[in-house]
């Protein structure tokens, strides 16, 4: 193995200033000889052509994010192409040969970039030791995205085809994949039609196009069905397509309606709960050209799909978009990555438009498609609003939570079917506030938030410790009042208002798909909300300004997506459909609700955002780890000018309860850590990922310093 070898797409520091450039080389390698023909261990025979393998090892750290090479043995060569999966000896030792025997050093996976006919290493380069399979997984239109992705967000390219490429299974390698079928019809414009732009769209991804859209849904379940005939609509051109829906249930939805527009055997479905083996079958159809359409969830963003001809993600603005794992990518910057790449078309759709969508289409990347407004009208629901003033003056309110409209809504909509009910939080146990001037209540010894348990005591949410003669500090009062209650507190009160009436939960224990059309209250938690056959005849969205009132850029963004996306599930107001949302009504949020305008909210916000320099418009990184860590880290990154420095502030405390229970990026439990924000202005994104990848090589590659995260695009920035 060639221990000083670095193409030129794995330094793992371009753009970096040259004395960060030379620490990183000095600490891996050593200065480059000529190039020489391959040698190995003693009577060890080499492939006659080609006899050097070019390989990324999964190492997925920043200073070995690079090729190494190794030499073919004569027994591999049919096997080793490019593409498949290898192990190689990797650690110490490794460019070290006796009497025809490694030393030292593990077995590690990898991948085999490319075969030469020389190396850069004039020493002996250790040999290949296996082929793991000859099925090639990795060409160079997935390396290209890998990489690009890596480079965006500063990290390594190991890592990001950890995402790519799914575990292996023999078994799903030796069946083999269906023929491909001939491209089917261009469909009808069917409910497309009701958008201005809508049929243009199809004919133009059915002639071959590139359209790039963002589109506002129409509240209503025809979203699916839209999707599948976009789908269609490449298919009919020769091309592949591309669905990225944020979880299980839509992924179902849109696979039911594309079965249903193109019949079976036309696309894949890509989801964790079809299994590893199922789900890498399906993944090889794609790969090999079987099948040329593929819905999935968020790892589906790097599907190999051949001559993709459209890229399509829906509902940007969930949370599960957002990969977990380093280096945390989101499906929307995947997919137009691709989009680029690819030269292929772009479909950003959601029944909300998140700023970024906003950004797309203000920029003129992209061309809105949306519905007139009387068609909107015509299928949304009638929205009331209920504010403080209301609640201080309701008598109900004050003593159930629920003011007199809500009862009065859901007791007319219980005649007609079933009604939903939104609750921001799931579970039974409330945090409390001053019933008077709603001032959260406190511990007295730690300033934790007070908690009313099952048993009606109130507890530390922090220490733990028993609260037994709470008043509020700020005005003297002795009466709480629940701040959020829970979804099944909620659904035992209304339980308890309507005892005729069956009550269904659906959140994080149990979510539900879908309910019938009987009357009957159905309690969820944002995001859980089941579908409800013919639609529900009322719905309340409750403790609005839960959702509005947390410390996030997003607050009011992601509130108005969770409700715009439980009121799509009511039916229109022709057909006496009603939602009531609790929350002041003169705040913008609500207003967009009331006016089912997603559109202008996220319109204003970017121009808010522009003004203050916040991202989108700007491009930002978090780096955050222990106070000594980050202030070195920050000490030796080289940034570029513009860049500006946030902070650093202290993190929260991470609660007790194991990594399980913690947010990813959290500080571990018991830690005090601090963060920085890193700004930079549009246009200097990639200079800042690759300032801040050159200076995480070098920490990892002295190795011994404590661990600094750093993320590109954090999702958190309030």
């Amino acid at each position: 193995m060639s221990g000083d070898n670095g193409s030129g797409s794995g330094d793992g520091g371009e753009g970096a200033p040259p004395e960060q450039l030379a620490l990183i080389r000095e600490s891996v390698r050593g200065a480059r000889a000529p190039r020489a023909k391959p040698r190995t261990w003693r009577g060890a025979a080499l492939a006659k052509e080609l006899p050097v393998a070019r390989v990324l090892v999964d190492k997925g750290v920043l200073h070995l994010d690079r090729y190494f090479d190794y030499a073919v043995p004569e027994e591999l060569d049919a096997d080793a192409q490019p593409g498949v999966r290898v192990r190689v000896r990797f650690g110490a030792g490794r460019h070290r040969v006796r009497e025809g025997r490694r030393e030292g050093g593990g077995l590690i996976d990898g991948f085999l970039i490319e075969r030469r006919a020389e190396s850069d290493y004039s020493g002996p380069l250790a040999a290949l030791a296996q082929v793991v399979s000859p099925e090639p997984v990795l060409d160079e239109e997935l390396l290209g995205l890998a990489r690009s992705v890596a480079d965006r967000y500063a990290g390594s390219l190991a890592d990001v085809l950890q995402l790519a490429v799914p575990p292996r299974s023999a078994r799903a390698e030796q069946r083999p994949s269906p023929e491909p079928l001939p491209p089917p019809p261009a469909p009808e414009a069917g409910s497309w039609a009701r958008y201005e732009r809508g049929p243009a769209f199809l004919e133009s991804l059915a002639a071959g196009g590139a359209p790039r859209a963002v589109w506002q849904a129409l509240p209503g379940p025809s979203w699916a069905e839209e999707l599948a005939r976009t789908v269609a609509a490449t298919l009919a051109s020769g091309r592949g397509a591309l669905v990225v829906v944020p979880d299980g249930r839509d992924a179902a939805r849109v696979d039911a309606a594309l079965t249903a527009v193109l019949g079976e055997g036309r696309h894949a479905l890509l989801t964790a709960d079809a299994g590893p083996e199922k789900r890498y079958r399906e993944w090889l159809a794609v790969r090999r050209g079987s099948v040329r359409a593929v819905v999935g969830t968020r790892a589906a963003m790097f599907a190999p799909v051949r001559d993709l001809g459209l890229v399509a993600l829906w509902d940007d603005g969930d949370d599960s978009h957002s990969e977990l794992h380093a280096p945390q990518p989101h499906a929307r910057e995947v997919l137009l990555l691709r989009a680029a790449q690819d030269r292929c078309g772009f479909l950003l759709g959601g029944l909300s438009t998140t700023v970024e969508a906003a950004q797309l289409v203000d920029s003129g990347w992209a061309r809105p498609l949306v519905a007139p407004r009387e068609q909107v009208r015509a299928a949304a629901p009638l929205v009331r609003t209920v504010g403080d003033g209301d609640l201080a003056r309701d008598e109900a309110a004050r003593a159930a939570r629920l003011p007199t409209l809500a009862w009065q809504v859901v007791r007319e909509g219980l005649k007609h079917g079933p009604v939903l009910v939104q609750v921001p939080r799931r579970g039974y146990v409330p945090r409390m506030a001053c019933d008077r001037c709603r001032a959260p209540a406190r511990c007295a010894r730690c300033a934790g938030p007070l908690q009313a348990r099952d048993s009606g005591a109130l507890a530390c949410g922090w220490c733990g410790r028993e609260e037994g003669a709470w008043h509020c500090p700020e005005c003297g009062s002795f009466r709480l009042r629940a701040q959020i209650v829970g979804a099944r507190r909620t659904a035992e009160e209304l339980g308890r208002a309507f005892p005729a009436v069956p009550v269904r939960t659906s959140g994080r224990e149990q979510v539900l798909d879908t309910v019938s059309g009987a009357p009957a209250l159905v309690v969820s938690t944002p995001g859980a909300e089941p579908v409800a056959e013919g639609g529900y005849a009322a719905g309340l969205l409750l403790d609005g300004w839960a959702m509005l009132g947390r410390p996030d850029l997003r607050a009011g963004e992601d509130a108005l997506r969770r409700w715009i996306a439980a009121a799509a599930l009511v039916r229109p107001q022709a057909a006496g459909g009603t939602v009531v949302v609790v929350a002041e009504p003169t705040l913008r949020p609500v207003q967009a609700l009331v006016r089912w305008d997603p559109v202008g909210h996220a319109v204003r916000e970017l121009a808010e955002r522009a003004e203050l320099g916040f991202p989108p418009v700007s491009r930002m990184a978090a780096v955050a780890g222990p106070p000594e860590a980050v202030a070195e880290f920050l000490g030796m990154v080289e940034l570029p000018v513009e860049a500006e420095v946030l902070g650093p502030v202290p993190m929260p405390v991470a609660a007790a309860g194991g990594a399980a229970q913690r947010r990813p990026g959290a500080p571990p439990a018991g830690e005090r850590w601090e963060r920085a924000l890193i700004r930079v202005p549009p246009g200097r994104g990639a200079a800042l990922a690759a300032a801040l990848k050159a200076a995480q090589a070098v920490r990892m590659a002295r190795g011994g310093g404590e661990a600094v995260r750093v993320r590109i695009d954090p999702p958190d920035i309030g």
